[in-house]
């Protein structure tokens, strides 16, 4: 076994791929970043409300307020500098700290591809990514390379295969494949698209997305590393991601899985895409082709003993949600950042009540009062935002002179479909209830059954 590893981690292949994926990536980035910004939604997002949920462990990342704006530049330009292979490593860790940071500074607008991205950025600060066909290589021969170590490609596509796979396991429960929930839910409201319009509201293409979902998203890591199957696997992967973004809501993150699967493709073909890029830009290829081979023993070992211990974090992770009990989508304990994607649709309701235990006055809540109408929405049906938010209201009316107040919420909250029910026990003191990540006992029990065969 050890002998093998370390036969595995002796190969080389070609540094095209990596080239290929860091410019793409850079490329989908700056765009993702200039359309967040002309869509207006830092303002909308960031600016404008008047409180931002935070991840529990992250309270001190917090919006900028108009710096907020300078903050997504720094990304941008980073963004560019790591397409361009200039300054890489400063440019990749740059990207990685301020897109993260920009990530967490609301769980409200947490997204699976959010964290995909960060992941990505973190792999790719420990890779040679800027050795061939980057500014650093033209400027710095020491650091100019045309082949580099297999893993340094496959710790990228082993990334790719955890979320396809670890989504295809997520789907292996009795809502997704045997009440088509929640895509009967989704579907019906898409009947005015052309062509497929009228298949929408059918039960059966319900039952046949969500079967086909779960298939894709097993086998598609697989497809995609045989050779034979390669091809057909990548029009799939086209296909399934034009259709979902047709149907969702769901930004650029389509089109980032579309090109980033292209790295499973072999050398020739990414030579290909750099000579077009190469003519577009009016600059030569073969200058960064010298037939050097990237080796550096010491180094080596360092970055895949890292690159190990996260890897093994990644596939560990996504089932901390077995240590808590309760259905896992009514509690959403260990939910998040386990490559759980599109399988829940929830709304609730939550009011919340402050007494004055001193005086046992008592007054409501208007939520809007506070929250944008996106976070009012997630914070009505996710436990750990209705805390957070409970201390919030304790706090804010501790300050306007309430010295012992209360915080209660009358909350009921419906599940793929299903008749809308109390979510939180109306009768516990939020406020002197501490987040942790311990289970939330006042959560009430979920009355229905949702088995889990995978992930």
């Amino acid at each position: 076994m050890i002998k093998t590893v370390k036969k595995y981690l002796q190969k080389n292949t070609e540094a095209a791929p990596l080239a290929v994926f860091r410019i793409f990536f850079g490329f989908m980035m700056f765009c993702s970043l200039v359309r967040f910004w002309l869509k207006g939604w830092i303002d909308e997002l960031y600016i404008k409300p008047k409180y931002s949920f935070s991840f529990y462990g992250f309270e001190w990342i917090k919006p900028l307020g108009n710096y907020t704006y300078i903050l997504f530049i720094i990304c941008a330009i980073a963004a560019v500098f790591v397409m361009l292979g200039y300054k890489f490593r400063i440019a990749i860790v740059t990207f990685f700290l301020s897109f993260t940071y920009i990530e967490l500074m609301d769980k409200s607008y947490y997204l699976n591809h959010y964290y995909f991205v960060s992941l990505i950025a973190f792999i790719l600060i420990f890779l040679p990514a800027n050795a061939y066909f980057s500014i650093d290589a033209k400027k710095n021969k020491e650091l100019s390379f045309q082949k580099v170590p297999n893993w340094t490609i496959d710790s990228i596509k082993l990334m790719l295969g955890i979320v396809y796979f670890y989504a295809g396991l997520a789907k292996l429960n009795s809502d997704w494949l045997f009440r088509s929930s929640p895509l009967n839910i989704w579907l019906p409201v898409q009947n005015d698209l052309p062509i497929v319009g009228s298949l929408m509201p059918k039960v059966w293409f319900h039952f046949a997305m969500s079967w086909a979902g779960a298939i894709y998203d097993l086998t598609i890591p697989f497809l995609l590393l045989y050779k034979r199957t390669r091809i057909y696997a990548f029009i799939m992967v086209v296909v399934f991601h034009v259709f979902t973004r047709i149907l969702f809501s769901i930004g650029m993150f389509p089109y980032i899985m579309i090109v980033s699967t292209i790295i499973f493709f072999d050398a020739k073909l990414h030579h290909r895409i750099l000579e077009v890029v190469a003519s577009i830009f009016r600059i030569s290829k073969k200058y960064f082709d010298q037939n050097k081979t990237l080796f550096n023993v010491k180094k080596q070992k360092a970055i895949v003993r890292i690159l190990t211990v996260f890897f093994i974090f990644q596939l560990l992770f996504p089932f901390r949600y077995l240590l808590y009990p309760g259905e896992l989508f009514w509690t959403e304990e260990g939910y998040r950042f386990s490559w759980r994607v599109m399988l829940i649709e929830k709304a609730g309701y939550a009011e919340f009540k402050i007494i004055d235990k001193e005086t046992n006055k008592q007054l409501y809540v208007t939520n809007s009062d506070f929250l944008s109408t996106i976070q009012e929405k997630q914070m009505s049906f996710q436990p750990d935002f209705i805390l957070e938010f409970a201390h919030f209201l304790g706090d804010t009316y501790k300050e306007r002179g309430m010295k012992n107040p209360q915080v209660y919420v009358d909350s009921y909250v419906t599940l793929n479909g299903r008749l809308s029910t109390q979510f939180i026990d109306p009768t516990v003191d939020l406020y002197q209830q501490k987040e942790s990540f311990k289970h939330k006992n006042w959560i009430t029990p979920f009355n229905h059954e949702i088995k889990i065969k995978g992930l």
